[in-house]
């Protein structure tokens, strides 16, 4: 069993496994390599003078990888609700279980709708219907968090990373029954 599975490895997913990783959660992320991220190019990526979508995806994608996260380039099919968390299986016909899931599945709401997840009109252009979510990032289902475009945060991807990591800090927080922090010191 997984500590927390993600589904979606653009900006919110990966910057979410980045922080669940290195805080030393088991994580894997699925993606189905669909993702608007990978048809971008970005000139207002804080620290990064340029960057093509395709690269800023495996970029994320290895810096999670760095720290023992699971990758899987797969399409989650269905997931159910359990009474230790969320079960998700792929196209492939995996099945994995974790004990919070995080959706940071850009525009794409259909899955969540299977758990009856609590859903309301998007707020940003184009984007019919987002996942609603408190503050934190929790659905109305336990265990079930949200991040990025899907729960109607800006689809500007350092945005949507800012909300990946945010949500990721309350999952690692809720594990270790205290608020998680984490901060990097320069080597001496």
């Amino acid at each position: 069993m997984y500590e927390v599975a993600i589904i979606g490895a653009g900006p919110a997913g990966a910057s979410a496994a980045l922080f669940t990783a290195k805080a030393g959660k088991k994580t894997i992320v699925f993606d189905s390599d669909k993702g608007m991220t990978k048809r971008a190019w970005f000139e207002n990526f804080y620290g990064i003078m340029e960057i093509s979508g395709p690269e800023l995806v495996e970029t994320g994608i290895k810096q999670f990888q760095k720290f023992g996260a699971q990758y899987k380039e797969d399409t989650i099919v269905s997931i159910e609700k359990t009474d230790g968390g969320a079960v998700v299986t792929t196209a492939n016909g995996d099945t994995i279980e974790a004990k919070h899931l995080i959706i940071a599945s850009g525009i794409h709401t259909d899955l969540a709708e299977q758990l009856s997840i609590a859903t309301k009109a998007g707020t940003e252009p184009r984007i019919k219907t987002i996942l609603d979510v408190d503050a934190q990032g929790k659905t109305n289902v336990e265990g079930i968090w949200a991040a990025g475009t899907c729960t109607g945060v800006s689809v500007h991807a350092i945005i949507t990373a800012g909300d990946g990591a945010k949500v990721a800090i309350n999952v690692i927080s809720e594990l270790n029954g205290e608020r998680y922090v984490d901060h990097d010191m320069m080597k001496a």
